[in-house]
């Protein structure tokens, strides 16, 4: 397990890997980051800076923005047109599935970017509850196109300078206070609306 850890924390470990990554092409960074939308626990923040370094800032974007939307775009109808007659049966039977889908219903276009431009917040959770709701569904895919591309950039922003630090320590801090102010934000926009 040591000799694990240890071979976690060289460059040459992190040099490989990226190496391989870069040899799957688009395809593997874009599923990658598709698969976020179905399972919360996968860290975009660790997939977006994968991409950046394997390849590069721009297609590392490219790549994260196209497969999360894609993810959520599936997640999402999947929820809308299956799990939603499912949701509706629930609903009858419990006040509080009722009180949680209406709270959903009032969201309005700007509060749901804000939840979503957050790092922090679980996708497969938003897309879940929107795609329950009685939310407009092209609104919601506008919406989350549009934050996705404005959260993807500020970790590709955060990957980038997590690149450059192997060479620049001053990055890593840069990086480090960048992530800390979206998880405070995240954290504010959260208790807000009760998340």
């Amino acid at each position: 397990m040591r000799e694990w850890l240890k071979l976690l924390v060289t460059l040459e470990f992190w040099e490989e890997c990226f190496d391989s990554f870069q040899i799957l092409g688009p395809l593997a960074p874009i599923l990658l980051a598709a698969v976020e939308s179905l399972i919360p626990a996968l860290p975009l923040v660790a997939i977006v800076t994968l991409n950046v370094a394997a390849h590069g800032a721009v297609f590392g974007f490219v790549y994260s923005w196209a497969g999360t939307c894609a993810g959520c775009t599936v997640v999402f109808i999947f929820f809308r047109k299956v799990v939603r007659r499912l949701f509706f049966r629930l609903e009858k039977k419990s006040d509080r599935v009722r009180r949680a889908r209406e709270w959903v219903n009032r969201f309005d276009p700007a509060a749901l970017f804000l939840i979503v431009i957050m790092p922090f917040t679980p996708s497969a959770f938003v897309n879940f509850a929107f795609g329950v709701s009685d939310f407009d569904g092209r609104k919601y895919l506008r919406t989350i196109y549009a934050a996705k591309a404005v959260m993807i950039a500020l970790l590709a922003l955060f990957g980038q300078s997590l690149v450059e630090s192997f060479e620049q320590p001053l990055f890593i801090v840069l990086a480090v206070v960048l992530l800390f102010v979206l998880w405070l934000i995240s954290r504010k926009v959260r208790k807000k609306h009760d998340l």
